[in-house]
């Protein structure tokens, strides 16, 4: 488990500093462009950068896909009277889930963009993934342990 948790830290670590050199990187090109056609040209490139949270969010996904076994993504705020109800229900499933099923949570305060990705229309959703990592239920809302728990039993998850 310690050398999981010292790999998980080292990948955010070398992301994070992926970020730094490819924002660098675009401002070094826009600086040391020669005309103002290319300065304005290296401004218009895509931004390659991502959030630490994206990186963070990536990761668990990879490693949930890696052992091919299902995930829960619950996106909400902290601040959501639902989503802090979830919290702790969360929080439980995942120690209880470990190795079983990958229990993430995406609090859009801090990852905003994950709205977006995820087509997030009410909070908190929660999306169910297969091992194969196809999406096989969406639900808005609070949702209960037992109801969770329900779920993963219905994807082929040995409950507990």
């Amino acid at each position: 488990m310690r050398l999981k948790t010292i790999l998980a830290f080292i990948t955010i670590g070398l992301a994070a500093t992926l970020i730094v050199f490819a924002g660098c990187s675009k401002e070094k090109a826009e600086q040391q462009a020669e005309s103002p056609e290319e300065a304005l040209q290296a401004r218009q490139q895509p931004d390659t950068s991502i959030s630490m949270t994206g990186v963070i969010r990536q990761e668990t996904a990879q490693v949930g896909q890696a052992r091919q076994v299902p995930r829960l993504v619950d996106l909400g705020k902290g601040t959501c009277m639902p989503c802090k109800k979830m919290a702790p229900i969360l929080e439980e499933l995942k120690r209880e889930y470990q190795g079983r099923a990958v229990v993430e949570v995406i609090d859009l305060r801090d990852d905003p963009g994950a709205a977006r990705e995820y087509g997030i229309r009410l909070i908190p959703t929660q999306i169910f993934y297969d091992a194969a990592g196809e999406e096989v239920w969406r639900h808005e809302g609070f949702l209960a342990k037992d109801a969770i728990v329900a779920k993963f039993t219905e994807m082929g998850v040995e409950a507990p």
